[in-house]
């Protein structure tokens, strides 16, 4: 059924959209057979992304349907891109607040996913008091009261900890693991040199089914990866003995990387274990036994402790003190694994429990959970074993950017205790959810030296962009009142209207090239945003604004290192109006030498693209590439009609109508600058870049 109804929708698009964008004028007819599809695409399928569509396409078609707002907003909480929904669900509130009547509780919950902790907690008191007014309520739409509380509470431990973020490296993991589907729940061994995942790429990437599952992705199976010369191999599926033609996935890796636990639909849920026989053989999965896997309930997260005699794992069977709870098990003078104990209500709560993993040491217990002091969904924690006392510490959250206020769940270590591993959705993910690496502690001795090495800044106006002003403010200091570290650089970020030179709100970000944390703004006036930065070596960051109705804008900057003198650095962002024959140079998107293949860096410009072209379905682009006059002629317009096909794939894969774009190669025939050298030359003609068209 789920063919029969992609082929009904495309067809109707076919006839429909092109005119549609064209006429920009509210059509309600058009908005109601827009809601049909989707209403028909959910009765008959559980594929959200394609309803969403639909849902996206009658609120452009009438932008007054309070209905088609709603449930765009509604179903964008359901996805990976949550903050998305804001827009939609405000519209439908200002057309009509009495909708639905958790409407102001969707609300808080968009602007919470988007960071937007202040704005999140603002509506969440609004309904709040429409709870309090209307006690006798009591239909399905209803939120309960301990549940906002709840998310308040969420709301302000999120500004705690954005507000004093942990030193974490976060890295993708790379095109090597990463695909531009659902890859999560890595695992490592102890030396980290192989990595078991979960993925539900298609079978042109190694899945055993070529059938999707109701949902409209690709079933669950297995992916391992093998590093060498210290980078991560392309993975590959684990193989039949252990795939199969259905949902298949992993749990835990022994620390020897010998055992692997993996689920099983089983028992409703049960754990299974399959041994490494050699390099890529792996023994039929055999079921654990009954004091682990229960009757009728579900069983996950399984973690093994170095010396291979107890195993933690999550459940929900009864007698826990929540949902899903941890449970331990120990190894019998047999060997056999002994009857099954909670881990106590120190780490279990009235919420739910995942997400098991036991160091190397044997100390200290990383886990997931709804019910602990967290900023949103499930919170990664950890708590330390104290063998004196025979007690677990009171679990601490690992704090921001790690934690985030959806989702953040199956984080695992290696055995020095220094990097580890989660999946998770960033606005630089190449897929839905993809697996990062992360340092704890600072940047990554092996990061990404290229885009350090970059010195070319172009404006969005294309022109060499002038040396950014840094100004040092005297402080007259006593002896006794001597900082022990440097004043901070303050940062101030000046956006503006291309077309007119006025200030403009924006969304701005200022994001870490290293480790990934997103800076919060300490003030924001008249278009003017302001960043407080201590750091002791010069530091690059990536500064991005985003605004409806306009082209979005990236930049590369270097904050100076801290000294004695406060310093101020000026930076201006020139937000322009997606005019017929306005053009910007997509200047974070990279490709590896020679090819069109993107590196990992590249993602997160994509995405920003994808967001524009969502936000503005009126707008068609023609995708250019450019190259270097370095090689024959030839070779240089293929490669760059290849770079530019594979920017309009990728649009076209996250959703993006392929109608609406058009990709051409003009080789080295378009040089902005000399190519007599390599940076602010070759380096700058080497680009992609997109021009608004009719």
């Amino acid at each position: 059924m789920i063919y029969k109804i992609r082929f009904f929708f495309v067809l109707l698009l076919t006839v429909t959209i092109g005119s549609q964008l064209k006429a920009q004028e509210a059509d309600p007819d058009m908005a109601k057979e827009y809601l049909s599809i989707a209403e028909e695409i959910l009765r008959e399928t559980r594929v959200l992304t394609q309803a969403l569509d639909m849902y996206k396409l009658a609120a452009d078609a009438d932008p007054n349907s309070v209905e088609a707002n709603f449930k765009t907003g509604d179903t964008y909480l359901q996805t990976t891109e949550k903050a998305k929904a804001t827009q939609y669900l405000l519209r439908a509130y200002q057309l009509d607040s009495d909708y639905k009547f958790d409407m102001l509780y969707k609300i808080g919950q968009a602007y919470q996913y988007g960071y937007e902790f202040d704005n999140a907690i603002e509506y969440y008191n609004k309904y709040k008091q429409k709870l309090e007014s209307n006690t006798g309520y009591n239909g399905s739409d209803l939120k309960p009261m301990n549940e906002v509380v709840r998310r308040i509470d969420e709301c302000n431990t999120g500004k705690k900890l954005m507000a004093d973020p942990v030193n974490y490296s976060i890295k993708n993991a790379g095109t090597a693991i990463n695909s531009m589907a659902l890859d999560y729940a890595p695992v490592v061994n102890a030396d980290e040199t192989i990595m078991i995942f979960t993925s539900r790429r298609g079978p042109d990437q190694g899945n055993l089914n070529e059938n999707v599952f109701d949902d409209n992705f690709y079933y669950e199976d297995i992916f391992i990866s093998r590093k060498s010369g210290g980078e991560w191999q392309p993975a590959e599926n684990i193989g039949p003995v252990v795939n199969t033609k259905y949902h298949d996935s992993n749990f835990g890796f022994s620390p020897d990387g010998k055992t692997l636990y993996i689920y099983s639909d089983e028992g409703n849920g049960d754990i299974y274990f399959t041994n490494n026989l050699s390099e890529d053989t792996w023994s039929e999965p055999i079921a654990l036994s009954d004091n682990i896997n229960s009757s009728g309930y579900n069983e996950k997260s399984v973690s093994q402790t170095a010396d291979g005699n107890t195993l933690f794992f999550a459940s929900n069977r009864p007698g826990g003190f929540g949902g899903f709870d941890i449970y331990y098990s120990t190894k019998n003078k047999k060997g056999e694994w002994g009857p099954s104990k909670n881990i106590g209500n120190v780490i279990n709560t009235e919420g739910d429990e995942d997400g098991t993993f036991i160091t190397f040491d044997g100390k200290t217990l990383y886990f997931s959970s709804t019910g602990h002091n967290g900023m949103g969904g499930f919170d990664i924690f950890k708590s330390e074993y104290d063998s004196a006392s025979s007690q677990w510490s009171n679990p601490e959250n690992l704090g921001y950017p790690l934690n985030t206020p959806d989702d953040d769940i199956y984080f695992v270590m290696t055995k020095d205790g220094k990097t580890g591993y989660y999946a998770t959705v960033r606005e630089e993910g190449m897929g839905y959810n993809d697996i990062y690496r992360v340092k704890i502690g600072g940047a990554e001795d092996d990061s990404d030296k290229k885009l350090e090495s970059k010195t070319a800044n172009v404006d969005e106006g294309e022109e060499k962009e002038k040396e950014q002003i840094v100004e040092k403010v005297e402080v007259k200091e006593t002896p006794e009142d001597k900082p022990t570290t440097g004043a901070p650089v303050k940062l101030m970020v000046r956006v503006l209207d291309a077309g007119n030179g006025q200030p403009i709100d924006a969304n701005v970000k200022l994001k870490g090239q290293e480790d990934n944390i997103n800076v919060p703004a300490e003030s924001k006036d008249n278009g003017i945003y302001t960043y407080v930065i201590v750091r002791e070596e010069p530091t690059n960051f990536m500064l991005s604004a985003e605004k409806q109705g306009y082209i979005f804008a990236n930049k590369r900057i270097s904050i100076p290192a801290s000294t004695a003198e406060e310093q101020v650095v000026r930076q201006t962002l020139r937000l322009s109006k997606p005019e017929v024959g306005t053009s910007k140079t997509l200047r974070n998107i990279f490709f590896e030498f020679g090819k069109a293949t993107f590196t990992t860096e590249s993602y997160e410009e994509l995405n920003k693209m994808v967001s524009f072209m969502e936000a503005n379905p009126q707008v068609n682009v023609e995708i250019a590439g450019h190259t270097d006059n370095v090689g024959a002629a030839s070779f240089n317009k293929k490669l760059s009609q290849l770079r530019a096909n594979k920017v309009v794939d990728y649009l076209t894969d996250k959703g993006i109508d392929r109608r609406r774009l058009n990709a051409t190669g003009y080789g080295e025939e378009r040089p902005i600058v000399s190519n007599d050298d390599e940076v602010m030359g070759r380096e700058i003609n080497r680009r992609v870049e997109f021009i608004v068209k009719e």
